[in-house]
């Protein structure tokens, strides 16, 4: 990849910027000037320039480059026949517009799954509606992403968090079990494109046609936390749980630990005893042998957006329970995979 700029601290920061994502699939050379982008060009094949408008020269455009992508400083779109992103976005967005752009042409080896991962799954699921999961999930995320690094998952089919959902133009969840059967070798990438961030929690949208969830099978809901996990990237994954999944049951036990909320009234014990009789009829009794049940205090007040999560009588609550799961203690890959359908938990 070539970046050329003539504002040379732009280059400079946007450079080391990009230097900072380890996994990203290119060499980057920077120039400051359009006559070291053309005379690069002539000796060595570019997959992807991507060049300011400052430095849009005549002899830039006429170059042959795999892809190229202007950086937009006017708002103005002077040249339709190339790409244009924004230059003064946040950079973690052009970051995720180039590594779209380059994915169309790249020709070099893509980032590998990693070999050893220690990434923990945890379930949050109940059969008990309105008891605070979805509360309950985002505020253990952002607590835990405090000292690790954490991916949040909904699996909802109407989410409901405005501060969650995606443009209509974004991807969503769905969107990346798409991405994961048709482009296989450019999921990850196809990942780092996607992720938002609250906080230092990362989180892919909700899907914004609930019913978008119930047309993809089990297997591929499996093999798409798998290859998350084996990415390296996450040492938690949380997945917000809901009974419209095909293979619900499957998910869980692949999770570390499951969180299940409930409430001490008649018909949430028998939703609860009936859930668990399902689970012992199909044989999933080791989901219930790592299942925490939790019946949570009636609150004085809840947090009306995700950022004050981490701050109330909710977050006294939860910060236990993080201090819980940070001193479970990981494993190896070998340990948690050998336990595996007996009870203790198994991933990958």
């Amino acid at each position: 990849m070539v970046l050329c700029d003539t504002e040379e601290e732009y280059a400079r920061h946007m450079t080391e910027f990009l230097k900072s994502h380890k996994d990203a699939p290119w060499d980057i050379y920077t120039y400051t000037d359009a006559a070291g982008v053309v005379e690069f060009a002539g000796k060595v094949e570019v997959n992807l320039l991507v060049v300011a408008e400052n430095a849009y020269t005549e002899e830039v455009r006429r170059l042959e480059v795999g892809k190229a992508v202007l950086l937009n400083e006017s708002g103005v779109l002077r040249w339709t026949n190339i790409r244009n992103v924004s230059k003064y976005q946040p950079a973690e967005e052009v970051y995720k517009e180039l590594i779209a752009e380059y994915m169309e042409v790249a020709e070099a080896p893509l980032p590998k799954l990693a070999a050893n991962s220690d990434t923990r799954l945890i379930g949050m699921f109940s059969p008990v509606k309105r008891c605070l999961q979805t509360s309950f999930a985002l505020t253990l995320g952002q607590m835990l992403a405090e000292k690790r690094r954490v991916l949040y998952l909904n699996f909802e089919h109407y989410a409901g968090i405005r501060e969650l959902m995606p443009d209509v133009q974004a991807r969503d969840l769905a969107d990346l079990v798409f991405f994961l059967s048709s482009d296989k070798e450019k999921f990850l990438l196809r990942l780092q494109t996607m992720i938002q961030k609250k906080g230092r929690m990362d989180y892919v949208p909700p899907v914004k046609v609930g019913v978008n969830l119930l047309e993809v099978t089990a297997e591929e809901w499996l093999e798409m936390l798998r290859r998350i996990g084996e990415s390296g990237e996450y040492d938690y994954v949380i997945l917000d749980l809901s009974e419209n999944l095909q293979g619900l049951f499957s998910i869980l036990r692949l999770c570390s630990r499951v969180f299940t909320l409930t409430k001490d009234d008649r018909a949430a014990r028998g939703k609860l005893e009936q859930y668990e009789q399902v689970l012992a009829l199909y044989e999933y009794e080791d989901v219930l042998k790592k299942t925490n049940q939790y019946k949570l205090p009636r609150f004085r007040r809840l947090p009306e957006s995700i950022e004050q999560m981490t701050r109330g009588d909710l977050a006294d609550y939860v910060r236990r329970v993080c201090e819980e799961v940070l001193h479970e203690g990981v494993g190896t890959v070998e340990e948690r995979t050998a336990g595996k359908g007996s009870g203790e938990s198994g991933l990958w």
